[in-house]
């Protein structure tokens, strides 16, 4: 038998830890971490903060990083979910994918150059520098900035995919990392040309950003086209897991799915994703 006060002491420790625990797991499974695309991210960090604000005491931590990041950290546990700005590939059936959006790809230049139209070859020609001045595709006499995408980046993957180029092939200028990157690289620079999501730089473009998107295979870029389903390069916006979703996994990417959340998917420019 133990002394009074000894016993009194176990009592409130046994009785403070019994009252925390639940909340402490609780606590654990109320957060969660979502690493990848640089494209997806502004779009999925919007979605977090309603989730958020709707959910007491979920925190949702947004990383940036390239879709590879998203699919390297959900394979190895680092991440609950990942972002993607593609299809998953056929050496990727491990993963589940989730569409939350739609969107483009395609050339942006800044709003000064004359130039108004490329097509296809003139954009290899200028990606692998065999055209080096503007004057040569009607602009004018002015030497060609190639800003390119780094590895890892889907965007990157989508474009030497619709280029049929390899990226040993390119010879850029100037490597950026996500679309803001590229966007400010072209907006400063009169001759330089980039690639970059159709939805970031229709944003940026309404905001004052002095660049201009050029149409692909004679279809204008625009998130319009995109919607109607004839933009040639267009991709799907996912959030990717390496299982089922469960519990608050499933919650979120369920909610980012929602019609409660196709108003936010519109201010950033992309096309909503209609879940039946």
């Amino acid at each position: 038998m133990c002394a009074r006060n000894k016993c009194w002491v176990i009592f409130v420790v046994f009785f403070i830890i019994v009252s925390i625990w639940p909340n402490i797991g609780s606590a654990a499974s109320k957060k969660l971490i979502v690493t990848g695309s640089s494209t997806v991210a502004p779009l999925v960090s919007e979605i977090a903060r309603r989730f958020e604000s709707m959910n007491n005491g979920v925190r949702i931590d947004v990383q940036t990083g390239g879709s590879s990041r998203g699919i390297n950290d959900v394979r190895n546990g680092i991440a609950n979910i990942g972002m993607v700005s593609r299809t998953l590939k056929s050496n990727e059936t491990d993963l589940q994918a989730f569409p939350i959006a739609l969107d483009g790809i395609s050339v942006i230049i800044h709003a000064s150059n004359p130039v108004i139209t490329l097509n296809q070859q003139q954009i290899i020609d200028i990606y692998t520098g065999r055209l080096t001045n503007w004057k040569s595709v009607g602009g004018r006499d002015a030497r060609i900035t190639v800003v390119n995408k780094a590895e890892g980046r889907s965007t990157l993957e989508l474009f030497l995919d619709y280029s049929k180029l390899k990226n040993s092939e390119m010879k850029p200028h100037i490597i950026i990392g996500d679309n803001p990157q590229g966007i400010k690289t072209v907006a400063g620079n009169t001759d330089a040309i980039g690639y970059v999501s159709v939805g970031a730089a229709e944003f940026e473009i309404n905001y004052g950003a002095p660049i201009k998107l050029l149409p692909l295979d004679g279809v204008d870029a625009s998130v319009a086209n995109v919607r109607r389903g004839i933009f040639p390069l267009s991709r799907s916006l996912n959030l990717i897991t390496r299982t089922a979703p469960q519990g608050l996994v499933r919650d979120f990417i369920e909610f980012a799915r929602s019609t409660q959340v196709h108003d936010l998917v519109e201010a950033q420019y992309y096309v909503p994703v209609s879940v039946h």
